[in-house]
């Protein structure tokens, strides 16, 4: 059975684990697996000197059995009685290896069903380089850009000489979404994007996939987005994401099969290609990206974010994984690489945004160190004294760094240069994900006469159109 952490690793340094998961916010018992993988090698240890036993004996009685039969068929009296004894202790003795084999195998199953299940509930460990913190709140800003004319110390009037609207009041104001009939069908959170709400959606996508395959060489990748529950395990999404996950029970659909589940991202999809497989160095690094409809159930979500389009069950996302070769280094630079790419399509929407430098409490399970994007939405955050948003950060885009987490779940290695397998790095990051994105290209390019200028990057993807309504 394949270990899903870095044992080795946790039996060296047993407190880089504990304090890892310590600092993100794990109550993951870490010494009760230490004490079960312990019993378990002593298990197999012995089992293993069984073994050898049991092939030693197999080779060494038969020719002994031959011997002894022949003696006990000329034997007589208290001869005969002595042969027959040696023979019955010769046959006894591979059962007997068997029958004790057996019982450490009983031994080791019962074992590992919570030996396994404690590794996968370890986080990996955040890189020592990460600031300490319990919470979003404690991430640290990096940097800020935002487009010749923008003032941070200003707010949207002072910057555009007239008062923002929502991003709930631009779409009424257009016909692009209608929530009522998307509500309708599909219950809360949803909607229906309509005209030119839909044709900006397809436009950031289209752009989005072109600028992450043709400029930066990434490889164009659909994925399955209904997977099975070991690509949700192998990903790290499972066992702690089930709540936010849509599940498809196989005794409610006809015919055999099993549960599966609908990708809240494109990475589970993309990851999951290569699972059980050893490439050869050459083939590194896979770059791929894929476009897909993302599904999340937001369970326990609530607040301002209700309405609208910021935090909904079913999105559009483009995606991009890289995996590489067992180097930190290596690892960091596709790292900074994923968020120049990033950087590169916000400037060229014209985008106001910071990077954060996230905490060890907000990493989540998998993550050696994530870096947010967040744009600048004018029509988020505190009402002013005329009842108009102050504006205010929101996430838009997330880079993680996962060293060998998931492809040690997945076991996805690559054969080095010693003919040796190593377990493989893997990165992930969003490229754009819509139709959130659309509220602050929505709200950061709204017009004093109410129209809504579309910027020049998507005007291609838009048949040339440059502004809606007018």
């Amino acid at each position: 059975m394949n270990p899903m952490i870095d044992l080795k690793a946790l039996r060296d340094d047993p407190e880089r684990f504990i304090d890892g998961a310590r600092a993100k916010g794990s109550t993951v018992d870490i010494p009760l697996l230490l004490e079960l993988d312990e019993q378990r090698r002593a298990l197999l240890a012995e089992q293993e000197q069984l073994r050898s036993e049991q092939k030693k004996i197999g080779k060494e009685v038969g020719p002994q059995l031959g011997k002894l039969k022949g003696q006990l068929k000329a034997a007589s009296g208290d001869d005969q009685a002595t042969l027959q004894a040696q023979v019955l202790e010769l046959e006894a003795r591979p059962a007997e290896l068997k029958q004790r084999i057996q019982g450490l195998d009983e031994s080791i199953e019962a074992i590992e069903p919570q030996w396994r299940s404690l590794q996968l509930h370890i986080p990996q460990p955040p890189d020592a380089d990460v600031p300490r913190g319990s919470s979003a709140d404690d991430n640290v800003e990096i940097r800020r850009w935002a487009p010749e004319g923008w003032n941070w110390d200003a707010d949207w009037e002072a910057n555009r000489g007239f008062p923002a609207k929502t991003h709930l009041e631009l779409v009424e104001d257009h016909d692009l979404v209608d929530f009522e009939r998307g509500v309708k069908v599909a219950g809360s959170r949803s909607y229906a994007l309509t005209g030119d709400g839909m044709r900006l959606h397809q436009a950031i996508l289209a752009l989005g996939m072109q600028h992450i395959t043709r400029t930066h060489g990434y490889r164009a990748t659909s994925v399955p987005v209904i997977v099975r529950e070991e690509a949700m395990t192998g990903t790290g999404f499972f066992p702690g994401g089930r709540e936010q996950t849509y599940h498809i029970d196989a005794d409610s659909t006809p015919g055999p099969g099993q549960d599966l589940y609908l990708t809240g991202t494109g990475e589970v999809g993309l990851m999951g290609l290569h699972a059980d497989e050893i490439l050869d160095t050459d083939q590194l690094p896979l770059k791929y990206a894929t476009v897909s409809t993302c599904f999340r159930r937001e369970a326990g979500a609530a607040g301002k974010d209700t309405a609208g389009l910021y935090r909904i069950h079913q999105f559009d996302k483009v995606e991009q994984v890289v995996v590489c070769r067992a180097d930190e280094a290596e690892s960091r630079a596709h790292h900074d690489a994923m968020i120049g790419i990033v950087e590169e399509l916000l400037q060229a929407l014209e985008l106001p945004y910071r990077l954060l430098q996230c905490c060890t409490g907000d990493l989540g399970m998998k993550n050696a160190d994530m870096i947010d994007i967040e744009c600048w939405f004018p029509g988020r955050g505190d009402e002013d004294a005329s009842g108009r948003p102050s504006g205010e950060f929101g996430e838009t885009h997330s880079a993680s760094r996962l060293y060998d987490f998931q492809c040690r779940r997945l076991n996805l290695r690559y054969r080095g240069e010693d003919g040796k397998t190593v377990f493989c790095h893997s990165l992930n990051n969003t490229v754009v994900a819509s139709p959130r994105i659309l509220i602050p290209i929505l709200e950061m390019h709204q017009q004093a006469d109410g129209t809504i200028r579309i910027p020049a990057a998507l005007q291609p993807f838009m048949d040339g159109q440059d502004v809606i309504g007018g």
